[in-house]
């Protein structure tokens, strides 16, 4: 199999899925995002609390990734408008989506007319189109929503969170299709328990990857997150994803290259860390562990009209982690 031809599935959301499919669409044509359904933090929750429309956020970042218009529209897109507007911290792309799902009544339509507008490469696919939020029990508390979830500080090593939808959300019959007819599936970087696992919780999700022919792929976090995963090494966010959807990883790739002193400073200030590896815990795994200097050298630029979210400087090496799957890809080919 060509691998221009190989049909890739990225699941996941928000600036992990961003990196990886702006390298994996020169790889091949046949890529489809599979996308975290549960966000209802900065500017895609007032969205959803005002109009009562499904989240934007993560949808738009992969549509932009794909894209393969101009560079002014793409910025278009991601263009957040400024302080003291009305407008504040929303962009452009948001509205965009959610005013054409006002129109149609239809998210999946406005996700293929944003689509056809941008003249993405491949799909992007609502892991599911059931409007609804993330729910977790922890220490005999109940919090509701993925944005205060993210804020709500426990040890995932130790509390071991219950986590679900509610109401129940079932599969997008096209991400069904996609997972199935994969020949790679890859389960992007990205905050475990506030962008990975909604994803993850979808009923139909966990049969999907476990009858799937296709290896799947986790490529591991490179910063730990003081409220849930401070003391994660790799194999931690392995078990925990596996915990939801059994042992269906096949590889985890993982970074071995240390970030500069200035930005591990940056990070040490909000109590964040590289994720560590312990080779001793991962030689007993059924998932093969592949590391690699996976760090991209130059940390990303803020958007200072970003006011509703903190995100995170450091970003893998695309470029490295496709050329690592690319591999992964015409072995088990």
């Amino acid at each position: 199999m060509e691998k221009q031809n190989s049909r890739i599935v990225v699941i996941g959301g928000g600036t992990g899925s961003f990196t990886l499919l702006q390298e994996l669409k020169k790889l091949t044509k046949n890529i489809t995002a599979l996308v975290n359904m549960a966000d209802d933090g900065g500017s895609t929750g007032v969205l959803r609390d005002e109009f009562g429309v499904l989240p934007p956020g993560d949808i738009r970042q992969c549509l932009v990734a794909l894209s393969e218009s101009s560079d002014e529209l793409r910025t278009l897109f991601n263009y957040r408008y400024p302080a003291g507007s009305s407008w504040e911290g929303h962009s452009f792309g948001n509205l965009f989506i959610s005013t054409v799902e006002m129109t149609t009544n239809n998210f999946a339509d406005a996700v293929k007319v944003a689509s056809k507008v941008l003249n993405i490469r491949g799909k992007v696919v609502p892991m599911t189109l059931t409007n609804c939020k993330l729910s977790m029990n922890i220490k005999g508390s109940h919090v509701v929503g993925q944005y205060n979830i993210e804020n709500t500080q426990f040890r995932g090593k130790d509390d071991r969170p219950d986590l679900w939808l509610e109401p129940s959300a079932e599969i997008n019959p096209e991400a069904n299709k996609a997972i199935s007819r994969a020949d790679l599936i890859v389960i992007a970087p990205g905050n475990l328990y506030a962008s990975l696992l909604p994803a993850l919780l979808v009923s139909g999700v966990k049969e999907a990857l476990a009858t799937a022919t296709a290896p799947v792929v986790y490529v591991g976090n490179l910063i730990n997150k003081p409220n849930h995963t401070a003391t994660f090494a790799v194999h931690d966010y392995v078990d925990e994803i596996e915990r939801f959807i059994g042992n269906t990883i096949d590889s985890v790739l993982f970074n071995t290259m240390e970030p500069t002193y200035d930005l591990l400073q940056k990070y040490a200030l909000d109590g964040e860390f590289p994720v560590t590896v312990d080779q001793k815990a991962l030689q007993g795994k059924h998932y093969r562990a592949i590391g690699g200097n996976f760090l991209a050298k130059q940390g990303a630029v803020r958007d200072p009209n970003d006011t509703f979210i903190y995100r995170s400087l450091i970003r893998h090496d695309a470029s490295a982690v496709v050329t690592c799957l690319a591999k992964i890809l015409i072995q088990e080919s």
